[in-house]
């Protein structure tokens, strides 16, 4: 479980590319100071298993699945990766429940400056934008950010200089992808209410009317 607060900016040292896979290298400070095999580290938003490290990194493996859901296929050597622990226990929960899991990508549409702040406005299916709402929380390559605005096929945040300047999201262009995960807590209403009105809908007895008559009741 993380909270979208970036620790660090970490960058890829190696890619080794399999047929549907990867094993990634990433050369990290902050996450480095207490990591064991097995540790869950978020890369841009996407949970991987410390498989192996160094004293100055890391490596992941990538499978099939995580690469067709996000956008970490299109990392190469030298690329700066939004870095964050699991959350610890006894942390303070400044963001909100991240699990690290991505619903998919969004592609960046316009970039705009309101005084100290950017303005990102980021495409998407529908089938995501249905869990985003305003004023409500975003997961954008890792980092929890708060829906400004949201329509029928886009939404936007507004990106303060901290939070600029700790991760990579103003180092993107219009065009670009990032990974996003929207708030969980919607999910599940959503998957609670369908099964009730499901079960609202079964029959309570397979004995109808037919049935008893059938069988001279």
């Amino acid at each position: 479980m993380f909270t979208g607060i970036i620790e660090e900016v970490g960058v890829i040292r190696s890619i080794k590319k399999g047929a549907q896979s990867a094993i990634i290298t990433i050369e990290a400070k902050t996450v480095m100071e207490d990591i064991h095999l097995g540790d869950s580290i978020a890369m841009n938003g996407v949970c991987l298993t410390v498989t192996s490290f160094d004293k100055s990194s890391y490596n992941v493996d990538v499978m099939h699945e995580t690469l067709r859901r996000t956008n970490l296929g299109d990392l190469k050597s030298g690329s700066r990766v939004n870095l964050e622990r699991a959350m610890a226990a006894d942390g303070r929960f400044g963001g909100h429940i991240v699990a690290g899991h991505a619903d998919g990508i969004g592609v960046i549409t316009t970039m705009t400056k309101d005084d100290n702040a950017i303005w990102i406005t980021i495409n998407t299916e529908k089938a995501i934008l249905k869990y985003i709402v305003e004023k409500g929380s975003i997961t954008i390559d890792g980092i929890s950010l708060t829906v400004a605005a949201v329509d029928d096929s886009s939404f936007s945040v507004s990106v303060i200089p901290h939070t600029g300047a700790h991760t990579t999201l103003l180092e993107k262009k219009p065009g670009m992808t990032v990974n996003l995960e929207t708030d969980m807590i919607g999910k599940y209403v959503e998957k609670l209410l369908h099964f009730k009105a499901e079960e609202e809908t079964k029959p309570s007895s397979n004995i109808t009317m037919e049935f008893l008559s059938k069988y001279g009741f």
